[in-house]
């Protein structure tokens, strides 16, 4: 049982998420802005340089409303993981405590979020040899054959992934086989920072129809913005196997090598970005201290900020509001 005076005593966090194209960005660094506090990206995407377009960086007046963090901060060819987010969202929200700011964190990457606040599972790391051979086995026999072999070694692990799920049926092998533990058994080491804090967490959603108008919209805008050209010039560099996965990045890419035509790319694009956002609200449902905000056509940033800031303990932030109007 928690106690009481010692949780009311722990620092805010505030963890803004929702799917893509929703409008958390702008969002987050209001709310940032009107309690005085700072934003930290849980996006695992956005933190490469060099693709803003692809990875819908906040605008230059957006990021103007508040100060962020994990934004653009490592090169294409580097590999980014939840490993390498947790330790570094960890630094910089006790850094934006430290300074007596309120840590708004925001993003769409469930893992990410989940990873942070409640623990990330000690497994070694990838290894992308072993991974490749166990990509090629499952070619050649099937994920099925893959998931029996994943049960005889860790049941409990096999009984919670889908035996059509290759790519996780792979990473618990994966780590049986470097580790000689078992996933599950690992699984139950995972120690997070919701403990430390006292978590606030908030969803931005909207209609199925409407949010996939406007991944529509979006998409359409990024290429009238450059996506093309940005795409162009960041394939002319090494790439890393996540930057590679960028949403925009194997669309476009499929369209400079002459595979398809331009509209075609885009469509792939739109497809794909709301299979992305059916993943995002898929992962997001399942954890029940979420609250849920449900976005309407005719609702504003700002009504989305007073709706956002109505959902906090009143009382902890009136003084700050003040302060972050005015500042």
């Amino acid at each position: 049982m928690i106690n009481n005076d010692t949780y009311q005593e722990r620092p805010q966090l505030i963890v803004i998420v929702g799917p893509t194209a929703v409008g958390k960005s702008e969002v987050a660094a209001r709310v940032a802005q009107r309690l005085g506090g700072e934003v930290v990206s849980c996006d695992a995407m956005q933190v490469y340089r060099g693709l803003p377009i692809c990875t819908a960086v906040p605008s230059a007046s957006v990021r103007a409303l508040a100060l962020h963090h994990g934004l653009e901060m490592i090169e294409r060819s580097e590999e980014w993981s939840a490993a390498r987010f947790v330790a570094f969202a960890t630094s910089a929200i006790e850094q934006v405590v430290t300074r007596q700011s309120v840590p708004v964190l925001i993003g769409g990457s469930g893992l990410y979020v989940r990873s942070l606040l409640d623990g990330l599972c000690p497994a070694p790391a990838a290894d992308w040899e072993l991974r490749r051979r166990l990509l090629d086995e499952a070619a050649a026999s099937g994920g099925e054959r893959l998931h029996q072999r994943l049960a005889a070694v860790d049941a409990i692990a096999a009984s919670r992934i889908h035996p059509h799920n290759v790519r996780r049926v792979i990473r618990a092998l994966e780590v049986y086989e470097r580790d000689g533990q078992p996933l599950s058994q690992l699984q139950r080491q995972t120690v997070g920072i919701a403990d430390r804090y006292r978590v606030a967490m908030i969803g931005l959603t909207a209609s199925r129809p409407l949010l996939y108008r406007w991944i529509d919209a979006r998409v359409e805008a990024m290429v009238a913005r450059g996506l093309v050209e940005e795409v162009r010039r960041a394939l002319q560099q090494p790439m890393g196997r996540t930057a590679e996965r960028v949403l925009g990045v194997p669309e476009i890419a499929g369209y400079l090598r002459g595979e398809r035509e331009l509209d075609e790319a885009a469509r792939l694009l739109q497809r794909n970005s709301r299979r992305y956002a059916k993943r995002q609200l898929t992962w997001f449902r399942a954890d029940a201290r979420i609250q849920w905000i449900e976005r309407g056509e005719p609702d504003t940033i700002d009504t989305l900020v007073d709706r956002v800031v109505a959902l906090l303990p009143a009382e902890r932030w009136a003084a700050r509001s003040a302060v972050g109007v005015a500042s």
